[in-house]
């Protein structure tokens, strides 16, 4: 399954998707936002057991979202367990900036190489903007150390957010994806059912931010066909086989 802006590669039961606006450093419009979510459905609902999620080009995971046309509308179905339910492991292969929405991505995913070259950033504050989806990093890193993170907007490097544990490798650029991929088939031949198991169960104990449980909340409703004609943002397939 492939788009111009998201593509979906099925390997061995490794699912490779790939941020693919590297023009905008991948930055999230709408269509971008959409095809993301077509993504995650695809993977819950396949045999693959595992996605790898990175982006084109060497320059940026993703640039966040694309001031001049902004995944508002969308809601925030593309960021999984927000929106999609996804139960199977989904690492984070991080080349280059990681920026605003890039960072929950990241935040979501539950295993991430990161490049020597990679800075995370998260400018909503500087920017008026606010929907509190980065509020969960508190349960995973250090609290100051997401107060930094979250109110500060200043760039924080690869090598110091693995000391904190949001990342779990730190290669060179042209080692992050073979990395992942590699991590990526240990799990594809795991047990599924178990591996499953063990993310549910891991999930389960993570506190929640207020912004997580709404905006998830918001998803579920518009799911059903009466609120999405009434404005909801429910996902329409953003790739095709």
């Amino acid at each position: 399954m492939s788009s111009e802006l998201v593509t979906y590669e099925s390997q061995d039961g490794v699912a490779v998707i790939t941020l693919s606006r590297p023009e905008k450093l991948n930055a999230f419009n709408p269509a971008l936002a959409l095809a993301l979510e077509a993504a995650w459905k695809r993977l819950a609902a396949s045999d693959d057991r595992v996605a790898v999620l990175t982006g084109a080009g060497s320059k940026a995971f993703t640039a966040g979202a694309d001031l001049k046309d902004p995944p508002l509308v969308t809601g925030y179905g593309y960021v999984p367990n927000i929106g999609v339910e996804v139960d199977k492991p989904i690492i984070a292969a991080v080349r280059g900036w990681c920026i605003g929405v890039g960072v929950v991505l990241v935040q979501q995913a539950d295993l991430c190489v990161a490049s020597d070259t990679t800075f995370f950033r998260y400018p909503e504050g500087r920017i008026g903007v606010g929907r509190g989806l980065l509020g969960g990093l508190a349960a995973r890193i250090p609290h100051k150390i997401a107060v930094e993170l979250m109110m500060l907007g200043q760039d924080v490097s690869a090598e110091r957010m693995l000391q904190y544990g949001f990342v779990n490798s730190v290669t060179p650029s042209e080692d992050v994806l073979p990395t992942a991929m590699e991590w990526a088939r240990i799990l594809a031949e795991q047990d599924g059912s178990v591996t499953r198991y063990f993310k549910q169960s891991l999930l389960a104990v993570l506190p929640k931010s207020p912004g997580e449980v709404a905006e998830r909340t918001r998803w579920i409703n518009d799911q059903l066909p009466g609120n999405r004609s009434w404005g909801g943002g429910g996902a329409t397939p953003g790739a095709s086989r």
